[in-house]
């Protein structure tokens, strides 16, 4: 068993010293699919001096989340969970890479995604105060053309970063089925080439909007 490390690191000096990381974490149910392929294809145009680091979720022997907030301090994360949970939080932009299925995530970005409801009250992990200020971003490729329908994966991962006060970038959209489809995809390879160079605003959730703009 691995136990988390108690002190965060300084974010400041973090950013300064590798400037950007990006954690591509891959949720797809099949190896190098359509959704890898293309948040790959937009990885290729990030700067060099970017830091990178990739894991796919099928390579780590992580179980279904189980709730132990409430457990005490005794508590400790497996291997790949503390895997997890180091490269989240060395990286200052986080890209969630998953098909769309039934409208929002793949089971595997899931499970991963609530991994991040107990990191939020570990002893020693400090979460969300590490979390506050980086960048949440998603890539999908979807059977269906009309995009309007991934907007439940799009509010969940707004919603997600809005939480956590992070920056969000939006959703790389692309559209494919068969293994490798998503190549014959110009229009998303045309975003591809610029989606990490849009705006990061701070994601605020609707109420908030509302009560500033009141």
């Amino acid at each position: 068993m691995t136990s988390f490390p108690t002190q965060a690191p300084n974010q400041g000096q973090q950013e300064q010293n590798q400037d950007r990381s990006f954690l591509f974490v891959l949720g797809s149910s099949r190896p190098d699919g359509n959704t890898a392929q293309l948040a790959r294809a937009a990885a290729e145009h990030l700067p060099a001096a970017y830091g990178q680091r990739w894991i796919d979720l099928n390579d780590l022997d992580l179980p279904d989340f189980q709730d132990g907030r409430h457990e005490g301090e005794g508590w400790q994360p497996g291997d790949a969970e503390a895997t997890l949970h180091e490269a989240t939080v060395a990286a200052t932009d986080i890209v969630i890479a998953t098909p769309l299925y039934w409208y929002s995530f793949s089971a595997q970005t899931k499970r991963y995604l609530d991994y991040w409801s107990g990191w939020l009250t570990l002893p020693g992990s400090d979460f969300a105060a590490r979390m506050a200020g980086r960048r949440l971003w998603g890539v999908t490729v979807m059977a269906d053309h009309d995009e309007v329908v991934a907007g439940g994966l799009d509010t969940s991962l707004h919603h997600t970063a809005a939480y956590l006060k992070m920056g969000y970038g939006g959703i790389l959209l692309g559209n494919g089925s068969c293994p490798g489809q998503v190549a014959a995809d110009e229009r998303a390879r045309r975003r591809a080439k610029t989606f990490f160079t849009g705006p990061t605003p701070l994601a605020r959730f609707p109420h908030e909007e509302a009560a500033e703009a009141a």
